[in-house]
């Protein structure tokens, strides 16, 4: 599947349209008004003339924040091809020095259209020059005069043409498709956090709900309890008045484990020993087939084990990491925790195939499949549907570093020696685990 890119706006085609016009007529005026030198003036000014009217059809059919397609978009860019060849038939063909715009709307197509699309403008172009480079009138110049380009010096006009768009459209596809590839990774980051914010804000709510009927069903359990006492034993509202006041006694109870902060929804701004948080984390990842182990150990015998901050940040960066190795491992997961006076570490390891050797430099990178046997993504290519069922394509991964980072931390991954694979994430003392909770920018996402 090709990467959706941002599709152009139709106003801003017609913009880069009227900046041609305006540059061509120029061109053609000088050429023929100031210098005096002979060629087809008729013809060019109706050429040009049609994409004046061309951009008026466009401005009065469509509004300004119309959004071409792809195909559209394609159609116009090809138009603009073979309104440029046609002029520079007219007037020298390649030898024109204003050949060089061919490049403009190969360009374009390449920062703003997907590939494919991309390929068919540039074949148009490569043909359009070839074309012309053979069959062309001659340059304008002075009367009586002829200007004759050696054959070997019009090859090299022809070749530079050819691969100056070749290079350029590459280039530009190239940092397009990052830039695509970067914008819906930080996007699917920015969800995925504002999901654990709206469980913080759930968890918070629920405390202050606990705390606010806590009065009133105290007020519904101590009338239905003297209501059982006033009503005879034999009466059949006396038993209505014991299920109302059991029913009380249970929606307090429920109310008052909703209170408990230890039990609070992930974003409870909490202190944790880091083992014990790092054991709930892996919790949910142990498996029958898996078996997950944290192991803790101090540089030191004096130092005490870090209280870590339970923030949102580092419940889902260290959650994917965790997630991404045990389902990859063939038996089991190891979790070593490591401190000293200066930096904390986590190190995740497992037993499985470890990372690819071809994408380990780009480990990290959203839509980079990060092991063996996964659907790989190609430059081209996102996923179907949903960013969140995808996070094991490489974005989770993604979405994990950058979380960490939120928080100071810096992450690296690779394979061990023994085999499988082995991501850590290491902070300096004060990060994570200061008598404030860190303050990443993740309240209204990232940056």
């Amino acid at each position: 599947m090709n990467m959706p890119r941002g599709r152009v706006r139709l106003r801003t085609l017609n913009n880069l349209r009227w900046l041609a016009i305006a540059g061509q007529s120029a061109a053609l005026f000088i050429v023929y008004f100031g210098f005096g030198y002979p060629f087809p003036f008729l013809p060019c000014a109706g050429a040009i003339a049609m994409s004046m009217l061309l951009n008026v059809v466009l401005l009065l059919r469509y509004p300004s924040s119309h959004r071409l397609t792809n195909r559209d978009a394609t159609i116009y860019l090809a138009y603009d091809v073979v309104q440029l060849a046609f002029l520079l038939y007219l007037t020298g063909g390649i030898e024109n020095p204003f050949a060089l715009m061919f490049l403009a709307p190969v360009v374009i197509a390449a920062s703003t259209l997907n590939l494919g699309n991309t390929l068919i403008l540039a074949g148009l172009a490569f043909v359009s020059i070839s074309a012309i480079a053979i069959v062309h009138l001659p340059l304008p110049w002075s009367p009586g005069e002829a200007l004759v380009l050696p054959q070997l010096y019009r090859a090299g006009i022809w070749s530079s043409l050819v691969i100056g768009i070749g290079f350029t459209s590459i280039y530009a596809w190239r940092i397009a498709s990052e830039s695509a590839r970067m914008s819906a990774g930080l996007a699917a980051t920015q969800l995925a956090l504002a999901r654990q914010h709206r469980l913080s804000a759930l968890g918070a709510l629920a405390t202050a709900a606990a705390h606010e009927l806590g009065t009133p069903l105290g007020t519904i359990a101590v009338v239905s309890r003297e209501l059982e006492r006033s009503l005879p034993e034999n009466s059949s509202e006396l038993e209505d008045a014991r299920l109302l006041r059991e029913q009380a006694e249970r929606c307090r109870a429920i109310l008052t484990r909703l209170a408990r902060p230890e039990e609070a929804m992930l974003g409870a701004a909490l202190r944790l020993p880091f083992g014990a948080l790092l054991e709930d984390i892996a919790a949910p990842y142990q498996g029958e087939d898996v078996e997950i182990l944290v192991e803790i150990a101090a540089d030191s015998d004096r130092s005490q084990e870090p209280q870590v901050w339970r923030v949102p940040e580092l419940l889902h960066g260290l959650g994917n990491i965790i997630e991404n190795a045990a389902d990859f491992a063939r038996s089991q997961v190891r979790i070593h925790l490591r401190w000293d006076v200066n930096v904390l570490r986590v190190s995740v390891e497992d037993d499985g195939p470890g990372f690819s050797p071809e994408i380990v430099e780009r480990i990290g990178e959203p839509y980079t499949t990060s092991r063996p046997g996964h659907y790989a993504l190609g430059e081209t290519e996102m996923p179907p549907s949903g960013l969140a069922e995808h996070e094991g394509m490489g974005l989770g991964f993604f979405i994990a570093k950058t979380l960490i980072e939120q928080t100071g931390g810096v992450v690296t991954a690779g394979n061990r020696g023994s085999g499988g694979a082995r991501v850590s994430a290491v902070w300096p003392r004060g990060a994570i685990d200061a008598a404030e909770p860190p303050s990443a920018a993740s309240a209204y996402g990232l940056g």
